[in-house]
């Protein structure tokens, strides 16, 4: 017999209505409307016209037939557009996906093809390497997308146009919808986004509205961020959807500061002239930062918060980050998890630790972000959690809204990936007492020395402790005695001078001996887009093992 709390109490458009991030927009439209919305060079746009622009667009999108399922492929870096797109498209339930910006043209033409792009928003500053891969997708795949090139006013180039329709004049043809509506189901697909491929094709990860509305609150939450923040676009937008931040900035009627071009001298202007407060970035845009001439510093606030996630950050740049007056906030997560979905949430206590104290806690993994329903250090094998001891390995963990539908066209790895009804990392931790998570590794960066294993990021981090040392990577080589010795690739600050044997003397009065790099080579350490080291690349290099896994 049905429960009372049953009966003619049923869900209705009164009472239940799809979470999804689109309907940020049409708040801080309606509330904030006068408020400003985007900063991009000579261009401003307040929530009333910003909403607009994306409502053009999406009635543009939709003369196209795009709805419900269809992919649209973006290559834009972080412009107005690129806020703009990731309004519109989910408004039309349709799928987003954001093109890595530094793909070559046959990936490319893979991935659009793969996720059956219907659509193509382009930047004529990549109009070479689009055009490659429109050929490809055309001659190879058989596909063909309608394409829609931008060309941005600050872009100083002579970038040619692609397709047939130009994006200013395309909004300027199409009255803005009525209303940015978003699903009928919160599961709906919002996203497609890809992973590396550094082992074979990658992987298509499907995120859904649900996951990113929850996402984009628990940023604000995380973060303590309060209303109408100054947000600075230092992370690509294409990388797990801006960590979802175009959403949570629309949630708290902040601005969206732009910015096409990630240096020093850029992120500083731009901190200083309109009075930035927030940004997120890798640790080598922090590191960045932290080397920069004084000077340029100089008239930029204090106070100013940062997050980094992409990569372990070493606890010299959380240090270095202290000294210069910058409030970091460290957390985790993967394109699997919509970006970050856990963090090192700051206790009143850490306060009355010393610098040095505080960067070891502040440098932890941490906890799960507020509406994730789970994430933990698991025996991959039993599956049974590892003790609380910072000690004993096992494998993050997570469970909850905040996990992707899973691998497009690829229901193998998907299944690996949920097996025992957990997402599987692949990322070895341990479980401190507090219940905070710290990173040891990747699975495959561990390094096996003699049945020792050697984790490369707590090498790194003796590196980064050296004030010659701008960026380092530690891999396996492999070795007839011990099976596998710490390799050590290293960049240097500008101006600086140090030998390979200094290094090692520098790690020995860190480290344990058998921990202490064999060999230190100096030379350029392969990077992604987002600031990620490519240690794929430096295992190749290496002859690792490991180096194909």
């Amino acid at each position: 017999m049905a429960s009372i709390y049953e009966q003619h109490l049923d869900k209705n458009t009164a009472n239940h209505v799809p979470l999804s991030p689109v309907s940020f927009v049409e708040r801080s439209a309606e509330v904030f409307g006068d408020l400003p919305a985007v900063i991009h060079g000579q261009r401003r746009y307040t929530w009333a016209q910003l909403r607009e622009r994306s409502a053009r667009l999406a009635a543009a999108l939709q003369s196209l037939g795009v709805g419900r399922g269809s992919t649209v492929s973006v290559m834009l870096p972080n412009t107005p557009e690129m806020v703009e797109v990731h309004y519109a498209v989910p408004a039309l339930n349709a799928v987003l996906n954001a093109l890595n910006t530094r793909l070559d043209a046959d990936l490319i033409a893979w991935q659009m093809n793969h996720c059956e792009a219907m659509v193509l928003i382009t930047d004529t500053e990549f109009s070479p390497t689009m055009g490659a891969a429109l050929k490809k997708l055309r001659e190879v795949h058989g596909r063909q997308v309608t394409v829609i090139d931008v060309s941005d006013s600050e872009y100083t180039g002579a970038g040619e146009c692609v397709g047939s329709l130009h994006y200013e004049e395309w909004l300027a043809a199409h009255p803005p919808l009525a209303q940015l509506h978003g699903p009928t189901d919160e599961w709906d697909a919002i996203a497609v986004s890809y992973t590396s491929g550094t082992t074979g094709d990658p992987k298509g990860v499907v995120t859904h509205h649900r996951g990113a509305y929850l996402n984009a609150v628990c940023n604000a939450a995380t973060w303590t961020m309060p209303h109408f923040p100054r947000y600075l676009w230092t992370l690509p937008m294409f990388h797990c959807n801006g960590w979802c931040f175009p959403w949570t900035v629309a949630m708290l009627g902040g601005t969206h500061v732009c910015l096409r071009k990630v240096d020093a001298p850029s992120i500083l202007q731009a901190m200083r002239e309109h009075d930035v407060n927030h940004y997120c970035a890798a640790p080598i845009v922090h590191n960045l930062i932290i080397q920069a001439d004084p000077v340029l510093r100089e008239g930029v606030p204090r106070g100013v918060r940062g997050m980094v996630a992409g990569a372990a950050p070493p606890a010299a740049m959380i240090e270095g980050m202290a000294q210069i007056g910058f409030d970091i906030t460290h957390v985790y997560g993967l394109t699997e998890v919509y970006g970050p979905a856990a963090g090192a949430v700051k206790r009143d206590a850490w306060a009355q630790a010393d610098v040095s104290e505080q960067a070891r806690l502040n440098g932890r993994q941490g906890v799960r972000y507020e509406l994730q329903e789970g994430m933990t250090v698991m025996d991959p094998v039993t599956m049974q959690e590892v003790p609380a001891d910072g000690q004993t390995m096992g494998e993050i963990m997570f469970r909850g809204n905040i996990v992707m539908k899973g691998y497009l066209k690829n229901p193998g790895a998907t299944q690996k990936a949920f097996e025992s009804g957990w997402f599987h990392t692949g990322d070895l931790a341990v479980m401190e007492p507090d219940r905070y998570v710290k990173i040891r590794d990747r699975s495959k960066d561990i390094i096996i020395s003699g049945g020792e294993n050697i984790s490369s990021l707590e090498v790194e981090d003796a590196l980064y402790r050296h004030p010659a040392v701008m960026a380092c990577a530690v891999v396996a080589k492999p070795d007839s005695k011990w099976g596998e010795t710490p390799l050590a690739f290293v960049e240097l600050k500008a101006g600086a001078a140090v030998k390979a044997e200094d290094l090692v003397a520098h790690c020995r009065s860190l480290l344990a001996g058998y921990k202490v790099p064999r060999e230190v080579r100096f030379e350029a350490i392969p990077k992604t887009s987002t600031g990620k080291i490519q240690k794929f690349v430096l295992r190749e290099r290496a002859h690792s093992t490991q180096a194909f896994d």
